[in-house]
């Protein structure tokens, strides 16, 4: 009989059984672990530039936004380097996957609903997303809020998690739930040696008594030979948000009793977070509740005893130094840094303002004080700034500023031999990486990548792995690879699936298999399906999984590549108790244990456990269903146990790598296992189980001592060689590698000394060694070839003549450009062909002049020091000058491009537009290139002069006054009448027609740089109107101080006044202060609203109340006190500013006065004309007034007659006096306005 891919035998069977195990099974619960020293999963948060997960495990986790970010990689807390000093709090029910800090990798655990029975875990969280904080560095802290908005699930039952919970995890993945029971039991559990003459495991088990009600729990194990567990359970209580009750527990005899430590550091002191010191795991720091007070309390052996020291702040996380044990940095509430020395008995503040999750100790071997801090500080107007210092000298005067300009927000990355910033660029985001503190330089993405979102993967291996989406992607990412100094980027995978989880974030379907160098697995999207691939050279070739010849039952699977293969679920646990969909060892090369299915695509229904014994070549089925698989006896065995759904009381442990199981009891009772701890001890086998029976128990801790299963230690004749291929290709990162590993069956322990690879030769090189350049794309037929963007004839401007260049070629392929993979180790064979070589510098003309402002702006305040950058496509740098002219009558010449490679600095010192030209320019030709830059200054005040009373349907006149003036540099916004949209002007005047009467409100804004002000006028309109000056006894001079509010009063008390004297309605009556002294207004006699009784009746009506207030005004009557023992007295100006005014053709005598007055105006000017020679100020305007026109007229030619010129036209003595005069005072005018030979720029006094 044989079994086809996607057939599902059974079905009806396991439907049937998971319906009776449901119902026994809906009320139990999980407990909640979380690991708080160790890695986490890839995460990438829907922020800015993120990058990945950090190798060191001490160093801190930080979502990048340029965000940190972890591939998929080795289970955390199972591999040697991590199995020690692991503090657990909230277990996701399922395992999670690797996460770059923002776009998760996977596995991400969907929030089950379920009804709870102990407060629903989905509302818990402050701690899921303190522990967060904990995945790759020892730190934790509350403000880690990625898990709790992502509102994880935890205990089952106790915290109410339903029984059908797993199947909407499939909901995260393409919208495809499972369609199988996670109760279903496997027929084949314990296949294999199931003889009655089995080795039998120890077990014993320890419940924490008096803890049932507590929803969290802290595991820590120090390991180093130590027998000291550590476990630290809380109540959180998500009524007020806060943990109302914990207890500390010790055991020293590797799990077997624990010991209440509570008398020990206090019976009524509420504890938060445990912290081991990662050099030191005999000192312990444990942190009080601060809802109850806020102290640290120290051990120094191993929790034995503590000391309690007072905190003056809130501590959000730690960060201890990679090095010195004593070191510490704790970040607090009000974003406050401080430091320790002592650890932690006594703190100094380092700086204020520092962005969460953005600070670093030093790194060995690149800083040079071992002591110093960076970090991600904001400024007081909040700008962000990268900062150094040292830890206990952080003052003003010792800070340093490694990039000058601001950067974007959770954008500082510190991790292994780079930093890396981003920094906003005229609406895009650009880049920057520092490689062993050099200077920065901006990363090189293909041209048009155009990301959206970057983060940065991993940095461990001499090379950047950076997961990239671009503008056109919304739930993939593009993979790619940098050189060595994490400049260049190519791409090694386009596609790359992702998922996203509760709370926004995403899981990248990334994994980096431990052990093997350069073996990536991943899950990419093409054409609507996700299949799984892998690759052996980090990205440069990848292939489908081929699936395993048979089922569990021995029945052929006819599945043939491409058409069909197996795709695994690429999800790792952010519990190191949980192994998670996918598990590899360092120690156990070759080895990969997955969940996944096989047919045309990735699936979530008929999932079933996988392995692969020699680096994913072949595969076996080892489970029909999902299991826990770990890795234990360094690698040697494989331990399988149930997903924590399904209570157990059997674990299953595989001696030849997973072909044959053999089944042991570890507890009596079945248990809901919610995590392992194996291998925590080096020298002794022994792990723990944390769970519970039932919702109701206590938390129930399984010590396992596992030694009776060996025989023996291992011995030479027990192990055999591997050798390490890709489809049969011996040579993998240029070089064949031998692996010693235990013989599959052998029942013997290995040894501590036992040696992972036993050879490893350099191959000869060839094509697949080498990958595509930057700039440069693989084709069909296996070459590089130059993306359209690409030049690859450009030579390096730094190419001088008589100097050489290096550029590679391939064999009979033009312009081929290729690179060796970083960490490959292939020798000779093709490596010159396809290496780059030297080729003198040609001669070529500049081209490609580009200046820019350093921070890519086209606007600066007056008085700033403006960087100029002067960039160059083409020519010989080292023979080709540089003139830049800035446009203000300044101009600059470089003898070469070298000098300006720090920039060009200039500083305006007057405000407008200035045309700044570049030129470049050698024997053989030149460019040019021109940056219009606009030079601003903070408008200080503004304004707005218009007529309080203008005439129906008459155009009026409206200006803004604006101090200081800069001309054409200020934006107007004006705002008439009802208009909803402002008009905008670059002039400081504006003319408008009011079409209908009553009062009208308008308001101007105007913007100069980051400053906007605005001035508001109400202007009556009306069909006509009467008019009165007024003035007032000299008294009230001394008492104006010229501000609006001031005139604003007055009036009204003026007006107060005058209604005393006049029975003229008030609502009629306007009265307008006008600003300066001596202090002068304008009363308006206004007709009423109903004008139907007749135009010339309210016009005489005008006439009347004006005849009367002008009497009283004349006689003395209309007067005010301003203060005690102060009267105003106001009287009648006999010129008025504005006399009865309408649109007919009668005037009043005001007006004739007015017209007068013109009239005389302009004899004025006829005789001022006629005479102007005799006036020596109007004089001067008409020579200035000459020579503009002369300017604008041509020069005379060749054909244009001669004027002639006769005795009478000389100049007597006296005229010559007078226009010697008349000259000097023009010079001196002339010298009054400011100019730039671009725009003129007069400055207003």
């Amino acid at each position: 009989m044989e079994t086809w891919a996607g057939f599902c035998p059974g079905l009806h069977l396991s439907l049937g059984i998971w319906v009776m195990i449901a119902a026994l099974t809906l009320q139990n619960a999980k407990a909640e672990i979380t690991c708080a020293s160790c890695p986490s999963p890839v995460q990438l948060h829907l922020e800015k530039l993120q990058t990945g997960m950090r190798t060191d495990p001490t160093e801190e986790p930080s979502d990048l936004e340029l965000k940190e970010l972890g591939v998929s990689g080795q289970n955390a807390g199972v591999d040697d380097d991590h199995e020690t000093d692991i503090s657990v709090e909230d277990v996701p029910m399922f395992p999670q996957h690797v996460s770059l800090d923002g776009v998760r990798t996977k596995g991400e655990t969907p929030g089950h609903s379920g009804e709870s029975h102990r407060g629903r875990v989905n509302d818990r969280e402050p701690e899921l997303g303190e522990d967060a904080a904990l995945r790759r560095a020892r730190r934790s802290g509350p403000e880690f809020a990625e898990f709790s908005e992502s509102r994880w699930t935890g205990r089952t039952g106790r915290t109410g998690v339903d029984a059908g919970a797993p199947e909407d995890r499939g909901s995260l993945f393409d919208g495809q739930k499972q369609g199988r029971s996670d109760f279903g039991w496997n027929r084949n559990d314990g296949r294999g040696n199931t003889r009655q003459d089995e080795p039998k495991i120890t077990s014993s088990t320890f419940a924490l008594t008096g803890d049932s009600a507590h929803n969290h729990a802290v595991v820590y194990w120090s390991g180093q030979n130590s027998s000291v567990i550590l476990i630290l359970t809380k109540l959180y209580d998500f009524h007020i948000g806060s943990v109302t009750e914990s207890t500390l527990w010790r055991s020293t005899d590797y799990g077997s009793t624990y010991e209440r430590m509570n008398d020990k550091v206090g019976s009524k002191i509420v504890l938060s977070y445990l912290y081991v010191c990662p050099t030191n795991k005999r000192k312990i720091m444990v942190l009080t509740d601060p809802e109850f007070e806020s102290s640290v309390l120290i051990s120094s052996d191993e929790g034995a005893s503590y000391q309690k020291y007072r905190l003056t702040f809130y501590v959000l996380s730690l960060l201890f130094h990679p090095t010195e044990e004593d070191w510490a940095l704790a970040y607090s509430h009000d974003q406050k840094l401080y430091s320790s020395m002592d650890f932690g008995r006594k703190w100094q503040l380092i700086h204020e303002r520092v962005t969460p999750n953005r600070f670093y100790w030093s790194v060995s071997g690149l800083d040079k004080e071992p002591d110093l801090v960076h970090m991600e500080a904001h400024t007081p107007d909040g700008n962000v700034q990268y900062v150094t210092c040292r830890a206990q000298m952080c003052t003003d005067a010792n800070r340093n500023y490694p990039f000058l300009e601001y950067i974007d927000i959770s954008s500082l990355v510190v991790q292994d031999d780079y930093i890396f910033i981003q920094v906003p660029t005229s609406g895009r985001a650009n880049y920057y990486v520092s490689y062993k503190r050099d200077s920065f330089i901006q990363i090189k993405l293909p041209k048009y990548s155009l990301p959206k979102d970057l983060h940065i993967v991993s940095t461990d291996e001499k090379q950047v792995f950076a997961a990239v989406q671009e503008w056109n992607q919304n739930d993939t990412y593009n993979l790619y690879l940098s050189d060595t100094r994490g400049i260049y980027f190519t791409l090694a995978m386009e596609n790359v699936k992702t998922t996203k989880g509760i709370g926004g974030n995403q899981m990248l379907d990334l994994y980096e298999v431990a052990g093997i160098k350069g073996m990536l697995i991943a899950n990419k999207r093409q054409d609507n399906q996700v299949k799984t691939y892998i690759t052996y050279n980090k990205g440069r070739d990848w292939r489908l999984l081929q699936a395993p010849a048979a089922d569990l039952d021995g029945n052929d699977i006819h599945c043939i590549l491409p058409f069909c293969s197996l795709h695994l679920q690429l999800q790792t646990s952010e519990n190191p108790y949980l192994s998670g969909t996918i598990s590899t060892k360092n120690s156990a090369p070759g080895i990969i244990v997955a969940a996944g299915n096989i047919g045309a695509e990735l699936s979530y229904n008929n999932v079933g456990m996988f392995v692969s014994s020699d680096a994913g070549n072949s595969w076996r089925q080892i489970f029909e269903e999902e299991h826990n698989v770990w890795f234990m006896d360094r690698g040697g065995a494989l331990v399988a146990v149930k997903q924590p759904s399904v209570p157990t009381r059997h674990l299953w442990v595989s001696f030849d790598e997973g072909r044959q199981w053999t089944q042991h009891s570890f507890s009596s009772v079945p248990l809901f296992v919610d995590g392992v701890l194996v291998e925590a001890g080096a020298e002794n086998q022994i792990m723990t189980f944390f769970g519970h029976f039932s919702h109701r128990s206590e938390w129930q801790l399984i010590k396992i001592d596992y030694k009776s299963i060996f025989s023996k230690k291992c011995t030479e004749e027990d192990y055999q060689t591997w050798h390490l291929h890709n489809q049969g290709e011996p040579c993998v990162m240029g070089q064949k590698q031998i692996y010693m590993k235990r013989r599959p069956g052998n029942y013997c322990m290995l040894g501590k000394d036992y040696s992972r690879i036993l050879s490893a030769e350099s191959c000869i090189c060839r094509a697949h060694d080498f990958e595509c350049d930057y700039g440069y794309e693989r084709r069909g037929d296996g070459n590089c070839r130059p993306a359209f963007w690409f030049n690859p004839s450009t030579v390096s401007r730094s190419c001088s003549q008589g100097q050489n260049y290096f550029n590679s070629t391939g064999q009979d392929v033009e312009y081929s450009m290729y690179r060796k993979v970083v960490l490959n180790n292939c020798t000779k064979g093709v490596k010159e062909m396809y290496t780059a070589r030297k080729q003198q510098c040609p001669n070529r003309p500049p081209k490609g002049l580009l200046v820019t402002t350093k921070d890519g702006k086209l606007t600066a305040n007056l008085g700033t020091n403006i960087t100029f950058l002067v960039h160059l496509d083409e020519g010989d740098s080292l023979r080709t000058n540089i003139q830049l002219d800035f446009g203000d009558g300044t101009a600059v010449s470089y003898s070469n491009l070298s000098w300006t490679e720090e920039g060009i600095k200039h500083v305006y010192k007057s405000a407008g537009i200035f045309r700044v030209t570049g030129l470049a320019e050698n024997t053989l030709g030149l460019d040019t290139t021109t940056l219009f830059l606009h030079i601003t200054c903070p408008v200080e005040h503004v304004q707005l002069l218009a007529p309080f009373v203008v005439i129906r349907n008459k155009e009026v006149n409206i200006t803004a006054v604006v101090l200081p003036s800069h001309p054409r540099t200020v934006t107007y916004f004006w705002w008439l009448g009802n208009n909803t949209e402002p008009v905008i002007t670059l002039d400081g005047s504006i003319s408008y027609t009011f079409t209908n009467e009553g009062m009208h409100t308008i308001t101007v804004q105007v913007a100069a740089a980051n400053t906007i002000l605005q001035d508001t006028k109400t202007i009556a309109v009306k069909e006509f109107f009467k008019s009165l000056l007024l003035s007032f006894s000299p008294n009230l001079d001394e008492f104006n101080p010229d501000i609006h509010e001031w005139r604003q009063d007055v009036g009204r008390v003026i007006k107060k006044a005058l209604l005393q004297v006049s029975d003229f309605p008030e609502e009629q009556l306007l009265v307008a202060v006008f600003p300066g002294v001596p202090t002068a207004a304008e009363l308006f006699l206004l007709p009423h609203k109903n004008q139907s009784e007749g135009k010339k009746k309210s016009e005489d009506e005008l006439e009347q109340a004006s005849d009367i207030i002008v009497s009283a005004l004349n006689q003395n009557l209309v007067e005010f006190e301003l203060k005690p023992g102060v009267r105003v007295i106001v009287y009648n100006t006999q010129l008025t500013l504005a006399p009865l005014v309408d649109s007919s053709p009668r005037h009043s005598s005001s007006a004739m006065l007015m017209l007068l007055s013109v009239v005389f105006l302009g004899l004025a000017v006829f005789l001022i004309y006629k005479f102007k020679r005799k006036i020596p100020w109007i004089n001067i305007y008409a020579e200035v007034n000459q020579e503009k026109e002369q300017e604008m007229i041509g020069s005379v030619g060749q054909g244009d007659s001669t004027p002639k010129i006769t005795l009478s036209e000389f100049p007597t003595s006296k005229e010559l006096m007078e226009k010697e005069l008349d000259a000097r005072v023009k010079r001196g005018v002339g010298n009054a306005c400011e100019s730039t030979r671009e725009i003129p720029n007069c400055t207003s006094v």
